[in-house]
């Protein structure tokens, strides 16, 4: 059962939220909050397995409480949902450690997805996010750094799969290898070249 905690400042969009999680047989909300506040205290209290985090929230705002969870629990998975997409909003949610990030024009699916995803260890992103973070990364600097060394053929297969946007699952479908083996790459790709997540995993494969 994956514990979820949603925090969002709209009373529609966190019942809305609740009832789509309830209706799964492998997600439990253990509780709600409506601002930055809230959700530190109740993460502490409640220790969700993932936080599905709104970004723009009177007082203490998603950024800086996604920030403080995960400084006190390394291990929760914070999933940023928001109607804000923009690189001013993106990238410190990425700075301060969410995991993924999904607009809330998604489709339903999409979300619990994005929940298992990120409860498994996967870093879930809606597509266009992911394309616009390589694009704007291809733009903004003129040269590429040198390639990584020492990769093997199988590590730069998962890190060309991982660019594509692929789950752990779809790339060990891909590759006709486990599961566990491709997250055991995946770690490894993130040791060789310093990469923090899978999104600068796919930079990197992308010479940026």
């Amino acid at each position: 059962m994956i514990r979820v905690l949603l925090v969002d400042d709209q009373h529609l969009i966190r019942a809305g939220l609740r009832m789509l999680c309830d209706a799964q047989p492998d997600i439990e909300v253990v509780g709600e909050a409506d601002n930055g506040r809230e959700a530190i205290a109740r993460a502490a209290r409640l220790r969700p397995d993932v936080v599905v985090m709104d970004l723009r929230m009177p007082g203490v705002d998603g950024i800086t409480a996604t920030s403080r969870i995960l400084a006190d629990r390394p291990g929760t998975r914070v999933l940023v949902l928001t109607t804000f997409g923009d690189d001013d909003h993106l990238y410190p949610a990425l700075t301060a450690g969410a995991c993924g990030f999904l607009l809330k024009d998604a489709p339903p699916t999409d979300l619990l997805d994005g929940i298992r995803r990120a409860a498994a260890g996967d870093s879930p992103f809606s597509q266009e996010v992911l394309r616009r973070l390589v694009q704007r990364a291809v733009h903004a600097r003129a040269e590429a750094p040198p390639p990584v060394d020492g990769l093997t053929t199988r590590e730069q297969e998962v890190l060309d799969l991982v660019a594509e946007g692929l789950s752990n699952a779809e790339i060990a479908e891909r590759l006709h290898i486990g599961v566990t083996t491709v997250k055991t790459h995946i770690t490894s790709l993130m040791s060789k070249t310093g990469s923090p997540n899978r999104v600068r995993l796919a930079l990197v494969a992308r010479g940026v």
